[in-house]
């Protein structure tokens, strides 16, 4: 008897490590399971807080987008109108020539008198003046070709750039001589521009100034040449342009244009 008691005993002894272990090593397991659970926990928090930092940051950027579209829009706006409010004072202008002329658009008078030479007694020539020299009339645009100017014109407006070109260019080649030519020519040369058409642009621009030097959108074509030269990242062709302009221009809106596109060439480092 007293022998199994004592191997009863040296089992328990033996035993009661073991359960303990696997007490412990469950606990463990437990504690491990719990740290992972949290760490997990973490990790979607982190996920969720960067998803809603996104989605924030991407309605932020949609708002600004929406608002530069807006902006856009009121330019082009902004921009047609200017083109309908220059081409509703010209045809003013135009009218209010053809009506002082009863119907015809009356070139200046040339300089000076018409004069007659006349032979004396003597034998000498002497001149006379026989009164003001006649005035020429040049030719009234015909409804033909002031529709299609018009038309042209319209496609610009409507912001259809390239219908736009194809009529203004059409207009040049059947009306070179119009009275409408140097505007037609301008306004070739703004619809490339808009369109970023900036190579053919500079040479319609380039036109207006050496084909109508007399033309009213002088200056107006060689303010958009240093634009041109600008956009193309010519810039000591567009600081020369500008600058050239803004000094016979010195006080006009033209010339304001040229003066503040130069500060801002500067302020770019160009």
């Amino acid at each position: 008897m007293q022998h199994w008691r004592s191997l009863l005993g040296t089992a328990l002894v033996l035993v009661a490590p073991a359960s303990t272990m696997a007490a412990s090593q469950q606990s463990l397991e437990q504690r491990v399971e719990r740290m992972e659970l949290i760490l997990e926990s973490k990790g979607l928090m982190q996920l969720m807080q960067q998803s809603t930092a996104m989605q924030e940051e991407i309605r932020d950027l949609r708002g600004k987008n929406e608002v530069l579209q807006h902006e856009l829009k009121e330019l082009k706006d902004r921009q047609r109108e200017l083109y309908l409010d220059m081409d509703r004072r010209l045809q003013e202008i135009e009218a209010s020539g053809a009506a002082r002329s009863g119907g015809a658009v009356v070139a200046p008078a040339a300089a000076g008198a018409a004069t007659v030479t006349v032979i004396n007694g003597d034998g000498k020539a002497r001149t006379e003046s026989t009164g003001p020299a006649p005035v020429q009339p040049a030719a009234v645009p015909s409804d033909a070709e002031r529709n299609a100017y018009k038309q042209a014109f319209e496609l610009l407006k409507e912001g259809r750039y390239d219908r736009s070109i194809s009529e203004f260019e059409a207009f040049l080649k059947k009306y070179p001589g119009s009275g409408y030519a140097s505007n037609a020519q301008y306004w070739l040369g703004e619809a490339n521009y808009v369109s970023k058409k900036y190579p053919v642009a500079l040479e319609e621009f380039k036109k207006v100034v050496s084909k109508y030097p007399d033309s009213s959108k002088v200056a107006d074509a060689r303010l958009k040449l240093g634009f041109t030269y600008y956009e193309l990242g010519d810039w000591d062709q567009a600081r020369k342009t500008l600058q050239e302009l803004a000094k016979d221009e010195n006080g006009s809106s033209i010339g304001r244009l040229a003066d503040k596109r130069l500060k801002r060439m500067s302020q770019e480092g160009h």
